[in-house]
């Protein structure tokens, strides 16, 4: 899983929104976006950045993978790793009783 986002999922719409409402006010939207972060308190003016890029892929303005799609690819690849550590202890399992078989018995 990834680590908690110092800011709420509001206060990330509510900079997005901010830029997208003041982008005709500044001469370039990296200005803008500068500036709401600098209103806001967010450290870096990269981070509102991504969350505007983020924000037009997932609305489809941008080409991209949705937040959606980024959520079920994480998921499918924990599922995989967690069927490869089960396929390995099968494997183990498998051939120790294999080995078992093959011994001479003690019957």
């Amino acid at each position: 899983m990834g680590r908690p986002s110092k800011y709420s999922q509001e206060f990330r719409e509510r900079a997005v929104r901010l830029v997208q409402e003041q982008r005709g006010e500044y001469p370039s939207e990296f200005e803008a976006i500068r500036s709401v972060a600098a209103k806001l308190g967010v450290g870096s003016p990269e981070t509102v950045r991504k969350w505007v890029r983020r924000s037009e892929i997932d609305a489809g303005a941008r080409p991209g993978m949705t937040t959606a799609e980024h959520e079920q690819v994480k998921a499918l690849k924990r599922e995989v790793a967690e069927l490869r550590r089960a396929n390995e202890i099968l494997k183990a399992a498998s051939s120790f009783f294999a080995a078992e078989l093959d011994r001479p018995g003690r019957w």
